[in-house]
C-alpha cells in the first residue's frame, strides 16, 4: 500500500484541507499508517496532478485562505481497484521487540521503563479509540450503527485499532509481570 491510498481513503470522510486531513489522518488512519504533515501535503499535490483529488481555494476572513481537497470519481475508482488487489502479509518492525530480545545483555531497568511507557501509550490510545467509537455510535448499539450508517469502513478500522491496543496492553502487562519475577 502506498500513502496515496491511505490519503484517498481518509478523504472518503469528506473534503478536507491539508491541515484537517492531517488531524483526520492522526485520528482515523494512524493506527495502521503514519505520515508527517509534510508527506501528506506532498501526496495531496501528486494526487491532484494525477486527477485523483481536486483542490479548491477557500477564502477565510481572519485566517489565510486554505486549499480544500475532494476525492474525484477517478480517485474513487483508484480506491475500488486498490481494494480488489491482493494484500501483502503485514510485517512487524518494532525496536522494542529487538531490545527485549537483547535483554539478557541489556539494561533491564531501561527496558522496564520502555515497557511501562508502551503500556501507558496503549491505554491512552485505547481510551481515545473508545471515545471515537462512542462518537460514531452516537447512542446506538453496534448492530443499529452497521444497519443505519452511510459507511462502516471507519468503524471497522477503529475496531482493528482497538484490538491492536488491547493486545499491546495485554502483552505489556505480561512482560512487566514476568520481568518483576526475574
Amino acid at each position: 500500500m502506498a500513502l496515496r491510498h491511505a490519503v484517498l481513503a481518509a478523504l472518503l470522510d469528506g473534503d478536507a484541507s491539508g491541515y484537517e486531513l492531517a488531524k483526520r489522518f492522526d485520528v482515523s488512519v494512524a493506527n495502521f499508517w503514519s505520515a508527517t504533515p509534510q508527506q501528506l501535503y506532498r501526496e495531496l499535490d501528486q494526487l491532484e496532478q494525477a486527477g485523483l483529488v481536486s483542490g479548491r481555494v477557500v477564502e477565510q476572513q481572519r485566517r489565510p485562505n486554505k486549499r480544500v481537497f475532494a476525492l474525484t470519481a477517478t480517485g474513487r475508482a483508484e480506491l475500488r481497484a486498490f481494494t480488489a488487489e491482493p494484500t501483502r502479509p503485514a510485517a512487524m518492525r518494532d525496536d522494542l521487540l529487538v531490545k527485549l530480545r537483547a535483554l539478557d545483555v541489556g539494561d533491564r531497568e531501561a527496558l522496564c521503563e520502555a515497557m511501562s511507557a508502551r503500556l501507558e501509550q496503549a491505554r491512552d490510545k485505547l481510551a481515545r479509540y473508545d471515545r471515537l467509537r462512542e462518537d460514531l455510535l452516537d447512542g446506538r448499539d453496534e448492530d443499529s450503527y452497521v444497519r443505519e450508517a452511510e459507511g462502516i469502513g471507519t468503524y471497522l478500522t477503529l475496531l482493528g485499532g482497538r484490538a491492536y491496543e488491547q493486545a499491546n496492553i495485554e502483552w505489556s502487562t505480561t512482560v512487566l509481570r514476568l520481568l518483576e519475577r526475574r
